[in-house]
């Protein structure tokens, strides 16, 4: 009988790990991972964005082409390619260059405020490198995921779909 228990716990361990069930990296003061993490990790790509333009009227667009991948040991790849009509409108962007942005790094969760900030670790554009960017974040009942700065000045969110 006993070896059946131990036989049964260590076929457990192994689906966890084969699942992907390792427990995710943790830095200080985070809390264990919880509903909106775990509902975070995997591949996305991007469904929609929308922007609001100088004068204040909103713009949708789904002409491009994005990834947004979240790891379950707690890091975080982005990647989106503009159209080249949309090449010029980037020169100002704060996170592309030349049409494209990408930056990769680590990412925490903050399960009350329902926001995720990305840890910049590395980006296409350098200024970016080292900075904290909050994240607001609305899973919807149809599985997409909406983002959008937390930073009251930049006026954008970006829904995604789990690929």
């Amino acid at each position: 009988m006993r070896t059946q228990t131990m036989r049964t716990a260590a076929l457990a361990v192994v689906a966890m790990i084969a699942a992907g069930g390792s427990a995710p990296a943790q830095s200080s003061g985070q809390a264990a991972a919880g509903p909106d993490r775990a509902r975070l990790v995997g591949a996305w790509h991007m469904v929609s964005m929308e922007e609001q333009a100088p004068d204040g009227t909103l713009t949708h667009r789904d002409d491009r082409d994005a990834m947004l991948v979240y790891t379950a040991d707690g890091h975080v790849s982005v990647q989106v390619m503009y159209p080249a009509s949309d090449i010029s409108s980037t020169t100002n962007s704060p996170y592309s260059k030349d049409g494209y942005e990408a930056s990769f790094g680590s990412y925490d969760v903050d399960e009350q405020a329902h926001t995720v900030t990305h840890h910049v670790r590395g980006s296409l554009v350098r200024t970016l490198i080292g900075r904290d960017l909050p994240r607001v974040m609305q899973f919807s009942t149809d599985g997409h995921l909406t983002l959008r700065s937390a930073r009251p000045e930049e006026k954008w969110s970006v829904t995604w779909e789990h690929d």
